[in-house]
């Protein structure tokens, strides 16, 4: 069983009580390989690493314009070696690789966009109302940032951190999932193949309690970024908030899906499999509730559930297969549980609504696609992300109630519109409250377009230009060109 070691100023080795964590293969569910265990001595040396690259090392002298050539020399290394990181992220996370690979081809554009902006990053001279003097901006690194990454899409989501924060200057110690740190930990090995120097970018693998909580309250840390669970982000929050560290977070969703009856609806069925069935519905930005107009609420949940109803399921490495397993023993365990809930609170599953048991899933961890009718607003499917391939149908008279509905949940991340009157699609993206409205379309991502949520979902936006301020501060410059030096006691 192949062994991952930590990752810790340019070397690899071993944890300091040498333990182990199990990963285990989602359509097996079988070991398949170790990733270290570690704690917060762990965490201490690396945290101090990434200090010393930042105040010390060749890092902290490097030109911008030689940072970008790093970011883009690793997007390179990244598109040679993209095969075998889409399968190491299948093996560890179960997701379908026709998936996994379209991310990890797409990901050396992150760092080529990154890249390309590490020398735009510019100052300015404001005017000011005072004589003598001349006053500039500098725009610096915030310094050591933790990223803490979920289970879901660890590479993409990695990306959409790292690059951003190593084009702004700052250096970083990255806290995977306990359930899939493997690719990570191989990405890690292509960013010094492409000259980053030691202790720029390090890895502590481990559990929460154990690593993430040391790493968030570390005084030499001073900047969080962390996707995954609202009810994890909100503790990463308060902690950091004692030491008044920056924050991002990208947290949950409970996303609406719109279906208008006068939309295209041969796309809007499309668009509602993909939003929940793709990736086993194991994605933030999961449209799992379908909002869909009443005049055609019956006639459109029978051509939903047609289509779902096809989905093939099985290996992920199978290229013909569409649905693959859940990703974690306990996440398994979780999405079952809510449909048990969906039964007791009176809704129907007109479509699965059980663990799968085709001899094409093996001993893995599979929930049939699964619709929910008869749904109510407030019932907990429709509240509460369940992370999984479980749609809530509910129906809407109108546009109001649309609305209404749609933002009647604690969560803002995405929603989706689908309709033919293009003065109502930008009447809903002004009214929705979401991070992301996606119109005719859904599960579009760009690393040129802002990503985040309002509401429970999260602070702070990734992707795009904008993203590089969550690495940077800004300083002013005053310098006196003249002015005289007047009552030292009265503020100038």
């Amino acid at each position: 069983m192949q062994q991952y070691p930590l990752h810790i100023d340019g070397t690899q080795r071993r944890p300091r009580e040498d333990r182990w964590i199990s990963s285990d293969n989602p359509y097996t569910g079988t070991p398949w390989a170790e990733v270290a265990r570690g704690d917060d001595r762990d965490v201490d040396e690396a945290v101090r690493a990434a200090h010393r690259a930042f105040t010390e090392g060749p890092w902290s002298t490097m030109t911008a314009t030689d940072r970008g050539r790093v970011l883009r020399d690793l997007g390179d290394r990244i598109a040679q070696d993209a095969d075998r990181l889409a399968r190491i992220e299948v093996q560890d996370n179960g997701k379908l690789l026709s998936e996994m690979r379209g991310q990890v081809d797409y990901l050396p554009q992150w760092f080529y966009y990154y890249g390309g902006l590490a020398d735009k990053v510019e100052g300015t001279v404001p005017p000011l109302d005072k004589k003598g003097y001349f006053t500039f901006t500098r725009r610096e690194p915030v310094g050591v940032v933790a990223i803490i990454t979920p289970w879901n899409s660890p590479l993409m989501l990695l990306a959409w951190k790292l690059a951003p924060a190593l084009a702004a200057g700052c250096t970083v110690v990255i806290k995977p999932s306990e359930f899939t740190s493997a690719s990570t930990l191989e990405l890690v090995r292509l960013l010094e193949e492409a000259g980053l120097p030691p202790g720029v970018v390090n890895v502590v693998t481990g559990f929460g309690n154990e690593v993430g909580g040391p790493l968030v309250e570390h005084p030499l840390v001073t900047k969080v970024s962390f996707t995954g669970a609202d009810t994890t982000g909100r503790r990463i929050n308060e902690q950091a908030a004692r030491s008044l560290k920056h924050v991002s977070l990208e947290l949950g969703g409970k996303s609406p899906n719109i279906v208008f009856g006068d939309a295209d609806l041969d796309s809007a069925v499309n668009g509602v499999v993909s939003g929940i069935f793709a990736a086993t519905g194991q994605t933030c930005i999961a449209g799992s509730r379908l909002l869909v107009q009443r005049s055609i609420h019956d006639s459109f949940v029978d051509k939903v559930v047609d289509l779902a109803r096809t989905a093939r399921m099985g290996d992920p490495l199978d290229p013909h297969t569409q649905v693959g397993p859940i990703t974690t023993r306990p996440q398994f365990a979780k999405v079952l549980e809510y449909i048990d809930l969906a039964e007791q609170d009176g809704a129907r599953a007109v479509l699965g609504g059980s663990a799968a048991e085709r001899p094409e899933c093996g001993n893995g961890w599979f929930v049939e696609p699964t619709i929910f009718t008869g749904v109510a607003n407030d019932h907990r499917l429709a509240q509460e992300e369940v992370f999984g391939p479980v749609l809530a149908v509910i129906p809407f008279d109108d546009e109001h109630d649309a609305i209404r509905l749609a933002n009647d949940v604690r969560f803002g991340l995405g929603a989706g519109v689908w309709t033919s009157d293009v003065a109502r699609a930008f009447r809903m993206a002004e009214a929705i409250q979401s991070g992301t409205v996606w119109v005719n379309t859904y599960r579009a991502v760009s690393f040129m377009a802002p990503f985040g949520g309002v509401k429970d979902s999260g602070l702070g936006r990734e992707n795009g230009i904008g993203a590089l301020d969550e690495y940077l501060q800004t300083k002013s410059v005053w310098i006196n060109t003249g002015a005289p030096s007047g009552n030292p006691f009265v503020m100038r």
